[in-house]
């Protein structure tokens, strides 16, 4: 009776530890690594992100910092002429309105300007700056560089036009009727307009 007894308490005792050894063996592998991962994973992304949206926007500001820093001068004729394009370009993208003491504007008149006087032989570069000076509203450089031109083209002549009636507006605002009355007609040799013609009937 002893000796069952005694080999029932062994057969006890090697089942518990049995369980023992395998319990402690399942439990890590099965919590620890998919935390890790996830986590390295994320992080690498958020980084990645950041450097990438970090880049960018220096590019950008050097890039801008370095046209704005190029001074017309140092350039030839056919640069400025160029850059004035550009800006142009970028300025109706920019501004709503145009107006000469917009950032982009500005530029591109001053580039446009530079371009005129270095090669005033050169027609091009003289009607570009009208124009500007036409569509940035600086009436009066308009009017004078439309003049300077003499011949204009069909379109040019609407624009010389456009510079004169905006000027006799002006000038008959302040009450200088012979002022505003030189302006109409000249802008009438270029091309007659509803705008002309409402200002001669207040002459």
């Amino acid at each position: 009776m002893k000796k069952i007894l005694m080999l029932t308490a062994f057969a006890l005792a090697g089942l518990a530890a049995a369980q023992d050894t395998t319990t402690p063996s399942t439990t890590p592998p099965s919590t620890t690594p998919p935390a890790d991962t996830s986590t390295s994973t994320g992080t690498s992304t958020t980084t990645g992100t950041s450097t990438t949206t970090t880049s960018t926007t220096t590019t950008t500001g050097t890039t801008m910092q370095d046209m704005n820093m190029v001074n017309p001068a140092t350039l030839s004729a056919a640069d400025n002429f160029t850059r004035a394009q550009e800006f142009a370009v970028q300025a109706d993208v920019a501004y709503p309105v145009p107006f000469y003491d917009r950032t982009l504007w500005k530029a591109a008149v001053d580039s446009a300007y530079y371009a005129a006087n270095m090669d005033q032989g050169n027609r091009d570069y003289q009607a570009y700056l009208a124009q500007l000076y036409t569509k940035t509203q600086w009436w009066i450089n308009a009017y004078n560089a439309w003049n300077r031109l003499g011949d204009l083209t069909d379109q040019e002549k609407q624009w010389a036009s456009l510079s004169a009636a905006k000027l006799a507006y002006i000038a008959l605002q302040r009450g200088d009727k012979q002022t505003a009355r030189m302006y109409v007609e000249k802008g009438m040799s270029w091309a007659d307009s509803a705008s002309l013609q409402a200002i001669m009937k207040r002459l």
